[in-house]
């Protein structure tokens, strides 16, 4: 399993979203398994997005694909960090 992590700023989280939802760049098409999409209390327009792949390939081809559409700059995105593409070290219920 990998994990792709991205976060980044936009002026309109509302706006913003119905083009993540159309899933421009395909995470879908390129193996992503899941998504979690997380906002800053203090800044509802500050997100956070953590995708889980099957593998660090698929997670690195769709890095570069996703970095290739533009759908970065399409969506107006100002990006803090990422896209990141980790392994997860540790996994724990409390």
């Amino acid at each position: 399993m990998a994990i792709m992590l991205l976060h980044f700023e936009v002026d309109d989280y509302d706006a913003w979203k119905p083009g993540f939802d159309a899933d421009p760049a395909g995470r879908a098409a390129s193996g992503a398994t899941s998504h979690k999409i997380a906002r800053a209390v203090d800044n509802p327009n500050e997100v956070f997005i953590r995708l889980e792949f099957p593998s660090v390939e698929q997670a690195n081809g769709f890095r570069e694909k996703l970095l290739a559409s533009g759908a970065i700059e399409r969506g107006g995105m100002r990006i803090k960090s990422g896209p990141t593409v980790a392994e997860p070290a540790e996994d724990k219920t409390y």
